[in-house]
């Protein structure tokens, strides 16, 4: 492609600090953020962001976010409240991001991009951020989708995307405004992929390989991917187990799970160990259970509804 700026624009996806400023620089809304190489800092930006949400002394603070620049699946995703809170950072996760908070619905965005344009783009709902996604999205978040659509054109713009495939998370609030999350240069987690080849027919990985591929024709890309949402045979979602107990001894799949005329496959095995580690980040699940049916809102319910259910005992 003779394109000497094309390793520039990975390390500009994956470095997330970089990533916000070159979307700040495109028009596009995102929350406050800044660098942080010290708990110091961490502690004065707290106190900024609440300063200039006008809080009186008294009044909980909003809370901030520490991210590590650039790993995957929110490791070392921090929520900061308290100046307390600060002191139980250890100084190895130092340099970070922090955000201050952005409250809306957050969802996902797959798009598969070639000679600068959306070839398709699935809107994934997120039931809890780190447990459950489906797709396609219930109609209350298709609705936004030409607002989405336009919002990808100008991150496909401010990023310089001619070819390829972007995975990026946004959040619309109650007014219909977005704002910019993050933006991946590779395949979701939680088997987004083959939960659209579930809800589609199409295989996702192939049309990565015929996005990237500048050669791949007009006529090949085009036939190649289905009309969002008409053309999807149900819904398809996922939910990742954690257990909810400290101790645990045995893989016991809940019967009304099981029994479920949506529930489909699972991906769990029996506990290696009986001492269940604390989670360190979303993605770390012990597996996933697989759902596909042609309600939307059954779905995101059923999904919803795992939370409550232990898995292993």
């Amino acid at each position: 492609m003779d394109n000497p700026r094309l390793y520039g624009q990975a390390l500009l996806l994956r470095d997330k600090a970089l990533m916000k400023r070159r979307a700040q620089l495109g028009g596009i809304r995102v929350g406050i953020f800044e660098e942080a190489h010290d708990k110091s800092d961490v502690i004065r930006f707290l106190k900024r962001v609440n300063q200039t949400l006008l809080k009186l002394d008294g009044d909980p603070n909003d809370p901030i976010h520490l991210k590590a620049f650039d790993k995957a699946g929110c490791l070392g995703h921090r929520v900061i409240r308290t100046p307390d809170e600060i002191d139980t950072i250890p100084e190895e996760e130092f340099p970070v991001l922090m955000e201050s908070h952005l409250d809306g619905w957050e969802f996902a965005v797959e798009a598969w991009i070639h000679d600068g344009k959306i070839r398709f783009l699935n809107i994934s709902e997120y039931v809890t951020l780190g447990y459950s996604v489906f797709v396609p999205a219930t109609p209350e978040l298709e609705k936004y989708r030409e607002a989405i659509t336009r919002q990808i054109e100008k991150l496909i713009k401010t990023f310089d995307i001619e070819f390829g495939f972007i995975h990026p998370e946004y959040f619309v609030t109650s007014d219909g405004e977005m704002y910019f999350g993050e933006v991946a240069y590779r395949p979701p987690g939680f088997k987004v992929f083959e939960l659209l080849e579930r809800a589609y027919g199409f295989n996702a990985y192939q049309g990565l390989v015929l996005s990237f591929d500048p050669k791949t024709t007009e006529e090949e890309i085009t036939n190649f991917f289905p009309k969002e949402v008409v053309n999807a045979k149900g819904h398809a979602g996922c939910f990742g187990v954690y257990p909810r107990r400290r101790v645990v001894s045995k893989l016991e799949i809940p019967e009304e799970t099981e029994q479920h005329e949506y529930f489909e496959s699972h991906e769990l095995t029996a506990p290696l160990e009986e001492t269940v580690t604390k989670r360190t980040a979303f993605g770390t699940h012990w597996g996933l259970v697989y759902f596909f049916g042609d309600d939307p809102h059954t779905m995101r319910d059923l999904l919803k509804h795992q939370e409550e259910l232990d898995f292993y005992v």
